[in-house]
């Protein structure tokens, strides 16, 4: 299937081509043609398949076929801001040539750029809960003429606590609009706000529900508490996990974390809620550009961080929550290239692991590294594969977000 084949027009065919996309994802050729036929959409999809064009493309046809006028006609919701800015980033790319006026607004910065970006007239609003709901506050943002929105990484947000500031974003949107969905999972609280948000929604479903990428091959390292820098440590001499992202449960673990990595001569980054938003954006361009070849983060990261060639998550601290894991490890073997995913469990985190594999329907191996001394793990050897040995060479197209 082509672009072209899914009833987007010439202006946005001349879009993709320049930014060379050749070929659409099967998110996009599922969910495009439907949202362009004007009906609600419930998109299910994990990050790197492609989703966030799959909403853009179709969201930018609706606008370019009106003239322009001061007042938002789009507005998208996402959970950080570090999501924000990505999906901002592709709305500038596919919109560049028609001049499409785009505002991102969220927290952790100051409020007059993004007060000054509204006053002088957008089309598209990408925006966090808190911060939008400040702006409209102040009469900063208009909603009053929205015509399409989008919630994207719906199930985080329900996480994050935000359903009461969806409610009144959504209650400050025209009832007559048409609305997108899009969520890594299926589940009773998105099935429950999708009949309060969307009419009639049709929903199309990428892969199986909640389940990981099968382009990643999964571990488990039972190691005593105790062990697990050391044993981090151990893992990254390896030259092979070139582009590591490690999860930890808290901010202080994470500068921990960072701290033993650079005392060990391993170039490492944290990023977490305590980092200023200039100091988040400096790690993950650090981490983006290969001067820190380790990523710390907690779970603000494990969704909306989008970074090509992640070769290896690492689960320092196992999540408490199944969906958790597949969001973590998700950050590897995007758009069906290979990765790894390992995790460290310790006799605490047992239940966890068991309510993942009810979840999932498998268990996940279990493995001991060679050459590192440690007990209470059952005796197996597993050396991480080489990432670039197997990495597909001929991967020309540039990879959708």
């Amino acid at each position: 299937m082509s672009f072209s084949s899914l009833g987007l027009g010439p202006k946005l065919l001349q879009s993709i081509a320049d930014a060379g996309y050749t070929t659409p994802t099967p998110i996009q050729s599922a969910a495009i043609p439907r949202v362009l036929e004007g009906r609600d959409l419930i998109g299910i999809a994990q990050t790197g398949t492609g989703k966030t064009a799959a909403f853009v493309l179709p969201l930018l046809e609706r606008i370019l076929a009106k003239p322009q006028s001061r007042s938002p006609r789009a507005l998208i919701v996402a959970p950080t801001r570090e999501l924000a800015l990505q999906i901002d980033e592709q709305v500038r790319i596919l919109g560049r040539h028609h001049n499409v006026r785009c505002a991102t607004v969220f927290g952790g910065v100051g409020e007059q750029p993004q007060i000054a970006a509204m006053r002088k007239g957008v089309d598209v609003v990408v925006a966090t809960p808190g911060r939008l709901l400040d702006l409209m506050g102040s009469r900063h943002v208009d909603l009053s003429h929205v015509e399409i929105a989008v919630l994207d990484e719906a199930d985080r947000m329900l996480d994050m606590g935000f359903l009461p500031q969806i409610r009144r974003v959504v209650n400050a949107l025209p009832k007559q609009r048409q609305t997108m969905l899009f969520s890594a999972t299926l589940s009773r609280d998105i099935e429950k706000i999708t009949g309060e948000f969307l009419r009639n929604p049709e929903t199309v479903e990428i892969g199986r529900r909640a389940n990981p990428a099968e382009s990643v091959a999964q571990f488990l390292y039972p190691v005593p508490k105790s062990r697990k820098v050391d044993l981090l440590v151990h893992l990254l001499r390896d030259e092979s996990l070139d582009s590591v992202l490690v999860f930890s449960r808290t901010k202080h673990g994470a500068d921990k974390i960072v701290r033993k990595l650079q005392a060990a001569k391993i170039p490492a980054a944290a990023m977490h809620s305590n980092r200023s938003q200039s100091q988040r954006v400096a790690a993950l361009d650090a981490f983006k550009n290969g001067r820190a070849r380790v990523l710390v983060a907690t779970d603000i990261a494990s969704r909306g961080i989008d970074v090509e060639g992640i070769s290896h998550v690492v689960n320092f601290d196992f999540p408490m929550h199944p969906e958790d894991y597949v969001h973590r490890i998700g950050r590897t073997g995007r758009a069906d290239a290979i990765g790894d995913a390992i995790s460290f469990v310790t006799p605490d985190d047992e239940p966890y692991v068991r309510d993942l594999a009810k979840m999932t329907g498998k268990a996940i191996e279990r493995k001991r590294i060679a050459g590192f001394d440690y007990t209470d793990a059952p005796a197996a050897s597993h050396q991480p594969r080489p990432m670039h040995a197997q990495r597909p060479q001929q991967q020309q197209q540039r990879r959708w977000r």
